[in-house]
């Protein structure tokens, strides 16, 4: 990717930071260079630079610029996996829980669209085992959580079917399908577009209720319209 147009502006927080601000200011300043600039076109450098520090001090927080990616990668699935978990507890109707679901995931600060982009882009180096021992914790880290998270969503949909609310079929294999539409828009979308999330809400929600097998006018007035 090109780099012409790109900016590293120093933070402006004081240098001597508790090592738990300055890993979350390298994380933070990671996640949008890796999800603008893409993970292989961004330096290591430019990282360190963001957040006023030399570049090796940042191996002091992590073992490789590929353990912070896994790092953020993780974050991006267990808060996915905390806010589905959230809205499935607090609605004891399975229906209003399945909109509930489906429309919270897009309903989502700047930061969570960044993280889904890196997430989305890079899922392929979950697979490749890595020689570091922490980048590799954080690696299988993340692979445990997203099967975790398919497993949840195929439980969830198993209930719809015992309930009678969505037609019998392979569970995991719905949640699978209805994944791979929502992951397939961050492979696409960024903030600041001529679309925002709202327009991509009322355009996929009621296509992820299809897959499901239940009615997509379940999900009509749940994004406001454009004036």
């Amino acid at each position: 990717m090109a780099q012409a147009n790109r900016i590293v502006v120093p933070s402006s927080r004081p240098a001597r930071l508790k090592p738990g601000v300055k890993k979350e200011q390298i994380i933070q300043v990671a996640t949008e260079h890796f999800a603008r600039f893409g993970y292989e076109d961004t330096k290591w450098a430019d990282v360190a630079a963001a957040v006023d520090i030399g570049s090796t001090a940042l191996y002091h927080y992590f073992e490789s610029k590929q353990h912070c990616l896994f790092e953020i990668m993780s974050r991006a699935v267990r808060e996915f996996r905390d806010r589905f978990n959230r809205i499935v507890a607090s609605h004891d109707d399975w229906e209003e829980a399945l909109v509930a679901v489906l429309v919270e995931g897009f309903t989502l600060s700047e930061q969570d669209v960044l993280k889904l982009r890196v997430l989305t882009a890079e899922h392929g180096r979950v697979a490749i085992p890595r020689p570091l021992p922490r980048e590799e914790a954080a690696r299988a880290d993340v692979r445990s959580l997203k099967r975790d998270l398919e497993f949840a969503y195929g439980a969830f949909f198993a209930r719809g079917m015992q309930q009678g609310l969505i037609p019998e079929n392979d569970a995991q294999l719905v949640a699978r399908a209805v994944m791979g539409l929502y992951n397939s828009v961050w492979q696409w979308y960024r903030p600041g577009g001529t679309l925002d999330l709202a327009d991509l809400g009322r355009f996929y929600v009621g296509r992820e209720l299809a897959i499901v097998g239940a009615d997509p006018a379940l999900a009509a007035g749940r994004f406001p319209t454009a004036p």
